[in-house]
């Protein structure tokens, strides 16, 4: 269940969706089969990952992904996609990425909720 955000949380998200992009379930399961190499990042919290996460993903929780994202994919035009349980703690994590020079970086509308209502493979 989707939950209720403070209206100074939802203005920083909606600030940051000026800059980044994002890819919809339906165009993120396209793409994965075909077998283009977007790198998945999770970046929930430990409990949300444990609970179930979209398959091939890795987890970079947002509290450490400034931290290791240069060790974990250290090249800027790396294709990542981002995703959270509904689309806006992905969107602020795409957006500091992009400040520390990626140039290939998705925002997964919906998150990990959008991709578990239309039924795409999740992994526990």
């Amino acid at each position: 269940m989707a939950q209720q955000h403070a209206p100074r949380f939802l203005a920083v998200v909606q600030d940051a969706l000026q800059r980044v992009k994002e890819v919809t379930r339906a165009e993120l399961a396209e793409r994965l089969q075909r077998g283009e190499a977007w790198h998945l990042v999770d970046v929930r919290e430990d409990h949300e990952w444990a609970a179930g996460h979209i398959a091939g993903a890795e987890h970079l929780g947002k509290g450490i992904l400034e931290r290791d994202a240069g060790r974990r994919s250290p090249a800027p035009a790396t294709p990542l996609v981002l995703y959270c349980g509904g689309g806006y703690r992905s969107a602020l994590a795409a957006d500091m990425l992009q400040k520390m020079g990626y140039t290939n970086v998705l925002s997964l509308a919906g998150g990990f909720r959008g991709w578990c209502e239309a039924n795409l493979p999740i992994e526990r």
